[in-house]
């Protein structure tokens, strides 16, 4: 009897325990998935454009801090959605490399990161990248005009936005499935289905893509695995291309090879 108390309050306790780890991840599970102030690529380069600063106006009375690089000759506008952490600054190597291949290009800061007021959530994220959509729009640069970039999180929301649309083009750079499968690779142990807020399904959106889609994925990222960038590769409808090199990690290297696929992909835009 006395055998059979101790196991039970073992058992009852684990089951506690267990519970209260399930509800302090649900409570606190965004600040896991968002990292405005984790700046882990400022790397002192200086932007190589004439750029402005703007506050675009998103929902809920919040305005986005972006900057805004535009040459009239140019004909194509990249709209920049990054990833999960760090302020604008840690991008610069990458749009120095737009800007070198011709492309104009906006870049905006999710709400709660770069100073912006409110909290990153899933849907608004997806607010903010319409806005911004709208802005250009509303400044002359129509959908075929513009090409979505999506980095790391920011993919998901490219995906989302780019859904039964027709921009010029989707850049997507080491894109997930969907954070639900991506969360199951680090905590295996929890009932992520259930309890995960904010999920971005790119895989069961991807097959509603209309534009041509580039999917560049690194073999070496160890933070989302290469296998979902080709798995998503593998469900797009539309005229596709990837670039998978096998040494790159989760943000890829800027080298020639990369800035070949991208000068490349930009060619077959209409």
């Amino acid at each position: 009897m006395k055998l059979r108390r101790i196991f039970l309050y073992v058992f009852l306790s684990l089951i506690t325990l267990y519970l209260s780890v399930c509800t302090y991840m649900y409570i606190f599970q965004r600040n896991f998935l968002y990292h405005p102030y984790k700046n882990n690529y400022l790397r002192g380069e200086k932007l190589n454009a004439d750029i402005k600063e703007l506050s675009i106006p998103s929902t809920e009375g919040i305005t986005l801090k972006s900057w805004f690089y535009k040459n009239p000759q140019n004909k194509y506008t990249v709209l920049f959605f990054h990833g999960n952490a760090g302020e604008l600054g840690n991008r610069i190597y990458k749009l120095n490399e737009l800007k070198n291949l011709n492309l104009n290009y906006l870049i905006i800061s999710w709400r709660g990161f770069s100073g912006n007021k409110g909290s990153p959530t899933e849907q608004g994220l997806y607010s903010d990248a319409r806005s911004a959509v709208e802005w250009l729009e509303k400044n002359n640069i129509s959908k075929n005009k513009i090409i979505l970039y999506g980095e790391s999180l920011g993919t998901g929301v490219a995906v989302e936005v780019a859904q039964n649309q027709n921009f010029a083009g989707i850049i997507l750079e080491s894109p997930y499935t969907s954070i639900v499968d991506a969360a199951k690779i680090y905590y295996p142990y929890l009932p992520v289905d259930l309890i995960l807020k904010d999920k971005y399904l790119s895989l069961k959106k991807i097959k509603n893509i209309k534009s041509p889609i580039l999917i560049m994925h690194g073999g070496a990222d160890i933070i989302i695995p290469i296998a979902m960038g080709k798995k998503l590769f593998d469900e797009v409808q539309v005229k596709k291309y990837g670039y998978f090199p096998q040494f790159d990690r989760h943000m890829m290297t800027y080298n020639s090879e990369l800035k070949l696929e991208l000068q490349k992909f930009i060619k077959t835009l209409n």
